[in-house]
């Protein structure tokens, strides 16, 4: 799937790399065109803040559902299926603000096990269609307490009936950086022949930016790491999450 790292079997409840054989739902084709993104070049932004130094982006949008998220999420849900927590029926139940949800809703459609996502109520219309458009059951809760009451109600879910239900837990689940330590990382460092300085991300789950940031350290020690919150809890930006320090 990456090329970077063609035989990874997955994070394996560690963000460490694995060699193996390849799992079966990596061998999908849909599947295999998740990861390998370009790097673009930003160059307007730079001119705007005066040259003298080279900008790029990682366009992520290629994905198939159209962000980052789907590489954790074939991530999570291969170590899973590999693992036997999912398949025979059980129902995958997770919460997410948005991307991740559509992702587990992908993968349920193309690898055949019922999803069930707990969204926050104020989660854009676009994505809740596409989310029901791809079969999942869709679990609204209390926008005021945001991903937090989402989680909540997942655990809830799962608690209830752990013999049906798989909580694989994004926000917690080694998997999620194992994806891009193994993946997006060795992508990133091989785009830009290793010469960054820079790694910037913003941090909704923590998976993407800590991932990448494990592996870019263990290449070069000096690359700086800068994760970007929004100021306050109400902020409105799906994805990204607000920690009071």
């Amino acid at each position: 799937m990456f090329a970077s790292d063609p035989s990874a079997v997955g994070a394996n409840r560690t963000i460490e790399r694995t060699q193996g054989s390849e799992p079966t739902a990596l061998r999908d084709p849909l599947l295999r065109a998740i990861g390998n993104t370009p790097l673009l070049p930003l160059d307007r932004i730079v001119a705007r803040h005066g040259g003298g130094f080279r900008l790029f982006g990682k366009a992520e949008f290629l994905n198939p559902t159209g962000s980052v998220k789907d590489r954790a999420a074939l991530f999570i849900v291969s170590e899973a299926l590999e693992g036997g927590e999912l398949g025979n029926g059980r129902t995958l139940v997770d919460a997410s603000s948005g991307n991740t949800a559509v992702a587990y809703a992908m993968l349920g459609a193309r690898l055949g096990f019922p999803v069930r996502l707990c969204v926050p109520r104020n989660a854009h219309p676009e994505r809740l269609r596409r989310m029901r458009a791809l079969g999942a059951e869709i679990v609204l809760t209390d926008p005021m307490e945001g991903s937090d009451g989402a989680q909540r109600e997942a655990v809830r879910i799962s608690r209830a009936q752990p013999e049906q239900y798989y909580y694989p837990d994004q926000y917690n689940n080694p998997a999620n950086p194992g994806a891009h330590y193994v993946g997006t990382g060795p992508e990133i460092w091989h785009q830009t022949n290793g010469k960054l300085t820079h790694f910037v991300a913003g941090v909704g789950t923590g998976g993407t930016i800590s991932g990448v940031a494990r592996y870019l350290k263990e290449q070069r020690t000096t690359i700086r790491v800068v994760g970007v919150e929004p100021t306050g809890p109400m902020h409105g930006i799906e994805g990204l999450k607000h920690r009071p320090y």
